[in-house]
């Protein structure tokens, strides 16, 4: 794992804020933003799959779609994708597809995490592109709105 970065942080707390969004409206907080090589924010989403009825509405989709337009490229390549919860296998494919270099997470997820927890997709030796994955920034923080959120709920 390498060192977080200040972009890190500053790109987590707005993920965090965009998973707070995504509670509001009973979505799973979870939040996502793609900076580019320079650090820079280019795109963002949260978890939207119940408002739009669409299975793939995760965070990490959305902000990939999002910064593949922006881009004008589906190849991300020395992009950075900050996530608030460590991605699941179906995520972790499409941040491999996009070439996203570096993945960023908050929370891990021992029941479907695909990025060192359950599953280690994004750094598996035998696919042909791997991502650097740094997992528990701002953990603590990521933790506390899932928790919140389903405690709510049961």
């Amino acid at each position: 794992m390498s060192a977080i970065r200040t972009t890190d942080d500053t790109a987590m707390a707005r993920a965090l804020e965009l998973a707070a969004e995504a509670a509001a409206v009973a979505e799973i907080p979870v939040g996502a933003v793609v900076l580019d090589a320079d650090g820079r924010p280019v795109a963002e989403g949260r978890n939207d799959r119940e408002q739009t009825s669409d299975p793939t509405g995760h965070a990490e989709i959305v902000a990939l779609r999002a910064a593949a337009a922006a881009h004008g490229s589906w190849n991300l390549e020395g992009h950075t994708l900050v996530v608030t919860m460590e991605p699941c296998v179906m995520c972790a494919g499409a941040i491999l597809q996009s070439r996203i270099g570096r993945v960023v997470f908050g929370a891990w997820d021992d029941k479907a995490g695909a990025a060192g927890s359950l599953y280690d997709v994004l750094r598996d030796r035998r696919l042909p592109y791997r991502a650097e994955v740094v997992g528990g920034v701002r953990e603590a923080e990521a933790v506390a709105l899932l928790r919140a959120f389903f405690a709510d709920r049961r």
